[in-house]
């Protein structure tokens, strides 16, 4: 018997050495990245997102065979008609009617349910891909716009109808242009 207890004493002790002796990381260390593994992977992930909502954008424009046009900034558009007024400028006032969906074809705005767009071009206050789009027409023209999130309303989407990285179908019309200076 006494073999046997000097074996569990021998045991016990060889692993209280062992185990005491071994460093084990303290669980309030956490590792950090560095800003250039930070960046990188911020950048990876940035390059995945923008490619599958251009990925969307192809696939919606396929399934409605629209031919648009592409800005360099991403907006894609379709001038429906074409009129011979002057175009919007910075400063002017310009009244629209419009209809907003997702891609998946839900309306998220709509003159009809909230009135005439009314804003004053280059003063901010509506989505960069819209400007950038009414900046493109003449009173009276009709036309379509694919507006990518990031000309939209972004990572956040507007906190209320429109989810977070949306990308926006808007169809407008043009009503008319007021000169604001």
């Amino acid at each position: 018997m006494s073999t046997i207890r000097s074996i569990k004493v021998a045991f016990c002790l060889l692993s209280l050495v062992f185990f005491s002796c071994t460093e084990h990381p303290k669980k309030t260390e956490k590792a950090v990245p560095s800003a250039e593994l930070t960046e990188q992977a911020l950048i990876k992930t940035n390059k995945y997102l923008v490619r599958s909502e251009e990925e969307n954008i192809n696939d919606f424009l396929r399934r409605y065979q629209w031919k648009m046009q592409s800005s360099g900034t991403g907006l894609r558009y379709l001038i429906e008609t074409d009129n011979t007024g002057r175009k919007a400028e910075y400063g002017d006032i310009v009244a629209l009617e419009y209809t907003a969906k997702l891609l998946n074809g839900e309306i998220v705005k709509s003159s009809e349910t909230h009135g005439l767009l009314k804003f004053s071009v280059g003063k901010g206050g509506v989505e960069a891909g819209l400007e950038e789009g009414v900046k493109m027409l003449r009173t009276g023209d009709r036309a379509k716009f694919i507006v990518p999130s990031h000309l939209a309303f972004g990572l956040l989407g507007d906190g209320k109808t429109i989810p977070p990285k949306a990308t926006l179908v808007y169809e407008v019309k043009l009503l008319e242009i007021g000169d604001a200076r």
